[in-house]
């Protein structure tokens, strides 16, 4: 089964993605039409030691009913797919520089896609899909109680073009990367965070109604952890 890279679905609390709105041009990959809200930037020099954050990770399933701040989104997102450089270089090493991931995020005000280069949510939906995606994922509590739910997806034919056969191998660690740059952020930032890999691809596509080459590869729901 190919995964999807879904950095992103977020679960937002509600309210948290109807703040900050901006308007900008679209990416190609996006709807025209679509609303898009600029998101606070990412601290790209700051924050607590690698070390201390990689001793402190773990996979937290249990979260408190809290809101997680737009500003701890944006840069959980950037953590995962961030643009680093005027050549569009990210966060996450990818083969080719091909960049095959897409991430959505789902809350309880509505799913977005994620823009790296604009740093910007595109609104998808301003439903709660929170539910439907946690029985897509064998009706995991921690996808439904989360506050954010990063889905991180892939579309394979951007690295297939230059790398073949081997592409699938490629993009499947390439989401790895970003997952763990996501979970790692969620640790420094004082969050709980887990990846899941079990559900089922067309449900997850379905739900986050999304273009049919883009394949999920991860759910990594994120919360304020139960202390």
């Amino acid at each position: 089964m190919r995964w999807y890279v879904v950095f992103i679905i977020v679960t937002l609390v509600a309210g948290c993605a109807t703040s900050d709105k901006g308007v900008a041009t679209a990416t190609a990959e996006g709807d025209p039409t679509a609303e898009l809200i600029d998101l606070p930037q990412p601290d790209s020099t700051g924050g607590g030691a690698l070390a201390a954050a990689l001793a402190r990770r773990r996979s937290v399933r249990e979260y408190r009913v809290e809101p997680v701040a737009m500003s701890d989104i944006s840069q959980l997102l950037w953590a995962a797919q961030g643009v680093t450089s005027d050549a569009d270089q990210r966060t996450a090493p990818s083969a080719g520089g091909l960049y095959p991931l897409e991430v959505y995020v789902v809350t309880p005000s509505g799913r977005y896609h994620y823009d790296p280069s604009h740093h910007q949510l595109e609104v998808l939906g301003e439903d709660d899909v929170r539910k439907e995606l946690s029985e897509a994922a064998l009706s995991q509590e921690a996808v439904e109680n989360a506050a954010a739910v990063f889905v991180v997806a892939a579309v394979y034919a951007r690295t297939e073009q230059k790398y073949g056969s081997r592409a699938e191998r490629y993009v499947q660690l390439e989401a790895g990367h970003a997952a763990q740059n996501l979970l790692l952020q969620a640790v420094d930032l004082g969050l709980g965070a887990v990846p899941i890999g079990a559900f089922s691809d067309d449900q997850v596509r379905e739900v986050l109604d999304v273009p049919s080459d883009h394949e999920p590869l991860y759910l990594i729901p994120v919360g304020h952890p139960v202390e």
